[in-house]
Parts: structure tokens; sequence; C-alpha cells
């Protein structure tokens, strides 16, 4: 690839981050809050704990804490602690942080205009960058259960070979923290 596509690329990818940012400002809170809430709408129950979230948004934890704790305050998460570890920490999302996620962004009506084979080669083309850049860094992809080596599908759900659980329907169909892609 030419270092004039590079750069385009580069230069496109940040001027819609900075438009999904300036968007994402509203119903009191910042666009970190934002991701990490997106996030856990879309985390399978094995990936919404505080470290799983920093690994996701390449954030330290101290940041994430910090973010999850605001959301938290705000009603739009609420925490859950293991009863057999309780140091043990997840984050489930509220109804009320779900309304927040249902607000239409300028990205959302921006996509929706387009075609549908413009939009599945769009789709397709940043997964391959954001799975490249992960791999550059030494990073987890956190893909979709169903698509994950570790998955069987059983019934409506499914199992995770991996953790050795049954999976719910809603569970194989979110994003999970230990996602490896099928081969």
């Amino acid at each position: 690839m030419t270092d004039d596509n590079q750069t385009r690329i580069r230069d496109l990818i940040d001027r819609i981050a900075r438009l999904s940012a300036a968007d994402e400002w509203g119903d009191d809170i910042n666009p970190t809050q934002w991701v990490a809430l997106s996030y856990l709408a879309r985390a399978n129950r094995f990936s919404r704990a505080p470290s799983q979230v920093a690994e996701f948004m390449a954030a330290t934890r101290g940041t994430v804490s910090q973010t999850l704790r605001a959301l938290s305050r705000k009603g739009l998460i609420s925490e859950i602690r293991s009863q057999a570890d309780k140091r043990w920490i997840s984050y489930s999302i509220t109804e009320e942080g779900l309304a927040v996620l249902n607000r239409r962004t300028v990205i959302d009506e921006a996509s929706a205009n387009l075609d549908g084979t413009t939009a599945r080669h769009l789709a397709d083309g940043l997964e391959t960058l954001v799975r490249q850049a992960l791999a550059n860094r030494g990073q987890r992809a956190f893909g979709i259960c169903v698509s994950c080596r570790h998955h069987k599908k059983r019934g409506t759900g499914g199992y995770c070979m991996l953790l050795q659980e049954e999976l719910s329907q809603a569970d194989s169909a979110k994003i999970c923290h230990e996602h490896e892609a099928a081969a």
C-alpha cells in the first residue's frame, strides 16, 4: 500500500473518531464513558470485569475503574460481586444505560444511508484493519462468541469448550474476551 493511502486511511479514521466522539457527549456522559457503556451492552457475561473493559478499550485499569464508577453513580450500570470470590466484580448495563445507547448518532445516520454492498465492504475492511492493528500490538480481538473456535452450537444457544459453560442464545451473540477465531 502506498504511503498516500495509509495517510488517507489514518486521516479518515481519525475524522470519523472525532465526529463520533463529539456526538457521544450528552446524557451526562463523555466519550470514554460511552465506549465503556457500549462495550458492556455488547459483552457476554464472562467479559464484563473491569480488566476486560480496560483491555477492550486499550485503556489503563485506573481510567476504566474511574469510568465504571462514574457510570454506576449515574445509574447506567450496576455492579455484580461474585458470591464465591468477593474480589471479583462484573458490571451489567441498566435500562437507563440502554436508553442512553439507543440514541442515534451521526455515524448511525450516515451509515444507514450506505447501500448494502458498500456497508458490507466498509465493515469488512474496518474489521480487518482493527484485527491487524490489535495483532501488531499483541492484543486480543474480542470477537462474537458464536464465531469462536471454542463455541459449539447446542439447541438455541451453545457451549463454550474453553470455559466449559452453557451459553444462552444472547451470550452466543455477544462479545467475548476469550474469543479465538474459528479456523
